[in-house]
């Protein structure tokens, strides 16, 4: 007799399964989401391919080149990746609809530097929007580009299964996650469910096969990528793909997208790739020293001075903008999204505890110039120079990049790669560098002094030291001294 097929319910939130039906899942507390769905073994998908059991190996046997990387021909991506897209790799990429992933991954289709067969594959687009977009994008003008490059528009799990066995593509992408559908997964398209056990098939096929895999995913509201947090940690890789917030055509970063790995088993998380959509689809931006820098002739405003911020092992110059208010309420209130908010606190806590500067009752307005996020700590001392200058209205000199870590006792300490940062501002023509004096014992780098002689050097071991060197006597606490003589 043919054997009765056995039913489990499963929750289409987190996952999880049941005997029997149950109004409210017990992991994660959501109310009718469990779904009847046929069980199967943990081995029935291994057993359905007539694959043989799994042999050890001792590590002395293992190939290195094995190990070896594949460039995708996206210099920027590259980076970001850590040198290349790493073979039996799986990478995850999210980003916010209409933001370019799409784009990315078919540049990524043409521009990869391999000689095996690549397989597209969209759940969201047809076959002659793509070829659109690749007329659009140049690529049509390649044949021999276009002639590697295999489509396949659908969703279905079992039919992408089957095209991967016929065509042993070496890079396969994904458009998009959210769009893999399987008769196993349970649930409707797009859920945790079908997400988790179409995303591991592809995985694991990946892993098999000696290719490399590239998943696109939608974000929430949050910014976080749409779907179970289980599929972050099945990839290797995870790239968030951000746009800056609006159009700047005073610093002329319109359309500029950065691109950010969360997790990376290959490679550092520090990296950031900068690309400009135009016409020609996504660009890599080379340059990256004056992008974020705003145009302007004469002096600079209050509230405004230049950090050189180091991203990955590249030093970027930003300009950070501050404005302060009384505050509208009883409680003042720090805006600030590009800079984290604790942050911009703590650092107008330290200005208040050792300058006497009050800005416990004033609203603290904080931006990056160009949209861009930033993280690191060199960032904290300009960020203290432009809300001391917004709160008293002296404006900094515009020739001067400032870096160096601002801690609560009022100490600057150093950062690293100092020496480059120094190097990057006498490139683009600043006469001044403001920084720590104390040396990086973690990095080895020597103080201020034992750097290039250009531009001028001043080095501060605290924070009123620093306002001196810039202000000079026209400093808050210069004026106070002053009016307490008189």
């Amino acid at each position: 007799m043919k054997k009765q097929k056995v039913f489990v319910y499963k929750c289409s939130s987190c996952g999880r399964e049941e005997a029997k039906w149950l109004g409210r899942c017990p992991e994660c507390g959501e109310w009718n989401t469990l779904v009847e769905t046929a069980a199967h073994s943990e081995n029935s998908a291994r057993l359905r391919r007539n694959e043989a059991l799994p042999q050890t190996l001792p590590l002395s046997t293992v190939d290195p080149m094995e190990g070896s990387r594949v460039g995708s021909g996206i210099g920027e991506l590259d980076r970001v990746l850590g040198g290349g897209i790493m073979k039996r790799s799986a990478i995850l990429v999210g980003g916010e609809p209409g933001i370019g992933k799409s784009t990315l991954l078919l540049q990524i289709a043409a521009a990869a530097q391999t000689k095996g067969r690549i397989l597209y594959i969209s759940g969201e687009e047809s076959a002659g929007q793509l070829r659109l977009r690749a007329d659009r994008l140049g690529i049509s003008a390649d044949k021999s580009r276009m002639e590697r490059i295999e489509i396949l528009c659908t969703g279905n799990l079992e039919e992408i299964e089957t095209v991967l066995n016929n065509v042993k593509p070496v890079l396969v992408l994904v458009d998009s996650a959210q769009t893999l559908f399987s008769a196993d997964g349970g649930s409707a398209p797009g859920g945790v469910s079908q997400m988790k056990f179409c995303s591991f098939e592809l995985i694991s096929w990946m892993k098999e096969h000696d290719a490399a895999l590239f998943l696109t995913a939608h974000v929430t509201k949050e910014g976080l990528i749409a779907g179970p947090k289980t599929l972050e940690h099945m990839v290797d890789t995870v790239l968030y793909f951000e746009q800056n917030d609006k159009t700047s055509a005073l610093s002329g970063t319109a359309d500029c997208r950065f691109l950010r790995a969360a997790k990376n088993r290959f490679g550092s998380v520090d990296e950031i790739g900068i690309f400009t959509m135009g016409e020609q689809g996504l660009s890599p931006v080379e340059d990256t020293g004056r992008l974020f820098l705003v145009r302007r002739e004469g002096e600079l405003p209050p509230g405004v001075a230049t950090a050189a911020v180091l991203e990955g092992t590249r030093t970027i110059l930003v300009e950070i903008q501050a404005l302060t208010i009384p505050a509208k309420g009883t409680m003042s209130r720090v805006f600030s999204d590009k800079i984290d908010s604790g942050r911009v606190s703590r650092v107008s806590a330290a200005l208040e505890k050792h300058l006497g500067l009050r800005l416990s009752d004033q609203d603290l307005y904080v931006n990056a110039a160009g949209g861009i996020r930033i993280t690191e700590v060199g960032a904290e001392l300009a960020l203290a120079c432009a809300l001391y200058s917004a709160r008293t209205g002296l404006a900094l000199p515009a020739d001067m990049v400032i870096a160096g870590e601002l801690s609560l006792t009022g100490e600057i300490r150093p950062v690293r790669r100092l020496s480059g940062r120094v190097k990057t501002a006498a490139n683009l023509g600043f006469s001044s560098f403001l920084g720590p004096a104390a040396p990086d014992h973690r990095t080895g780098e020597g103080t201020m002094q034992e750097t290039q002689p250009s531009p001028e050097l001043r080095t501060a071991g605290d924070i009123k030291s620093a306002i001196k060197l810039i202000f000079g006597g026209n400093s808050l606490e210069t004026r106070q001294r002053e009016k307490t003589s008189k």
